[in-house]
């Protein structure tokens, strides 16, 4: 803490100064510090503080981790109920895998729980448009941060795709979620996938891919209609040269934002390359040989309950060729509905037509299965 800080909290003023801090910058991390070293004399008046309407967004973001703690009988049962421990309203939170990679995860909305992943080197965040729809309609939603990704831990190692599948679990099972439907976009299509087959499907009652990256991106013997790994090489030596340009670049083929007549939106652009920049820098390199190395193949068959594909057949990202056409067979029973001049970034671009299809596939199936 600072020396002007120290001064604040042995004068007594605590409370005077993180209003102040929270007024000028709602989620600032110095905040948080200043909330978690707190004297146990000051526990009642911030917890006050942190319930006002000054002090929600701050215990919006950190009242679900396990450090902070509502103090005394006197607050004991309104906390439970305002820090969201109650089903379905938990905000936001950590959870922390046996190695010690704490990841973080929203947790909006009531009823059944719909557990999206995201791809690289996007986080939580690129799936707000589809979680408030889907909240408003009565389902729980909860994304998480990948490990190395946005604000989840950023560890050298467990960068690869079991890794990622096995802290899905550990989300899952955390939050003790079941009959859970399970979105994954690109990257975290694969996760989806993996996550299948590693653990089963006990806690899951279905699953969507978008623009997923299964069965295999790579150019093989075995598969011909992959990409070659020259051009994740150059992806590589992208991030390792300039990451923040190459981010930039990157939005527009992935929204499509290169094509003729295409309506570039620079604020979906900012938005991707923050969440990218977010991204450690060993994350951001070594997801590159997750996405586009790990076979998938065996994970799609072990899928055995009711899957929705979505693709898009101008993905310059992910070609539809080598992906959903191919998952599309191997998964039992899957449902494809490909977008005609849909980019990669259609959860943003259709994300109109895609929160619909979402919905149309979950109700039909919660009327199927009722």
């Amino acid at each position: 803490m600072s020396r002007a800080a120290t001064e604040y909290v042995e004068g007594g003023n605590l409370v005077d100064m993180i209003k102040e801090d929270l007024i000028a910058n709602p989620t600032t991390r110095v905040v948080l510090e200043r909330i978690l070293a707190q004297e146990e004399e000051h526990a009642n008046d911030m917890h006050d503080l942190l319930v006002s309407h000054e002090g929600r967004p701050m215990l919006e973001k950190y009242a679900t981790s396990t450090t902070y703690r509502a103090p005394g009988p006197r607050t004991s049962r309104n906390s439970r109920l305002l820090l969201g421990r109650s089903h379905g309203e938990h905000g936001m939170g950590t959870i922390t895998t046996k190695d010690g990679t704490q990841i973080y995860y929203k947790d909006w909305g009531r009823g059944q729980a719909v557990v999206f992943s995201r791809g690289w080197p996007l986080s939580a965040d690129a799936w707000e448009d589809q979680m408030v729809f889907l909240g408003a309609h009565g389902y729980r939603c909860i994304a998480h941060d990948r490990r190395g990704h946005g604000r989840s831990s950023q560890p050298w190692n467990g960068n690869d795709m079991d890794t990622y599948a096995d802290d899905l679990a550990a989300l899952v099972e955390a939050l003790d979620l079941n009959k859970a439907i399970h979105v994954g976009h690109s990257t975290g299509g694969g996760e989806v996938a993996r996550y299948i087959g590693r653990h089963g499907t006990r806690r899951v009652a279905k699953a969507v891919l978008i623009g997923a990256i299964p069965p295999l991106m790579l150019k093989t013997a075995a598969n011909p209609g992959g990409l070659p790994i020259e051009v994740f090489d150059q992806i590589r030596a992208g991030v390792q040269a300039d990451r923040s340009q190459f981010f930039k670049d990157l939005t527009m083929p992935f929204y499509g934002y290169n094509r003729p007549g295409a309506k570039v939106s620079e604020g979906v652009r900012e938005s991707f390359w923050l969440q990218g920049m977010m991204c450690g820098m060993p994350g951001a390199y070594f997801c590159i040989k997750a996405f586009s190395e790990t076979d998938l193949t065996e994970d799609l068959k072990k899928i055995d309950v009711p899957t929705l594909i979505l693709h898009g057949d101008d993905d310059q990202i992910v070609p539809i060729g080598a992906s959903a056409l191919l998952s599309s067979k191997i998964v039992k029973d899957a449902t494809l509905k490909v977008y005609p001049g849909a980019p990669h970034g259609m959860c943003s671009t259709f994300k109109d037509q895609v929160n619909a299809d979402l919905l149309a596939f979950i109700t039909a199936q919660r009327s199927a299965s009722a």
